[in-house]
């Protein structure tokens, strides 16, 4: 038996104006999904939120949604949500 904690698993960065290129978002963006991959969770449950400020900053939050609870046999990623 595993200890299944259902809070979502949150990863963010915050990047001030001249620290970051549409190419370096993009790699960003896909870095975190493959370390929230990595760390269990199914594609279908990470969203990637990118909003930007007047000012040209950007922040980049990559959040595992997990389900409240976990089905019995199923990998941690494949929980029924």
């Amino acid at each position: 038996m595993t200890l299944y904690q259902p809070e979502p698993v949150e990863i963010s960065t915050r990047m001030r104006p001249g620290e970051w290129t549409e190419e370096s978002l993009t790699a960003l963006a896909a870095s975190y999904r493959d370390e929230l991959l990595g760390m269990g969770a199914s594609a279908s449950a990470i969203e990637i939120v990118t909003d930007r400020d007047e000012n040209g900053g950007v922040n980049v939050v990559a959040t595992w949604i997990k389900p409240a609870t976990l089905d019995e046999g199923a990998a941690p990623g494949e929980g029924a949500g």
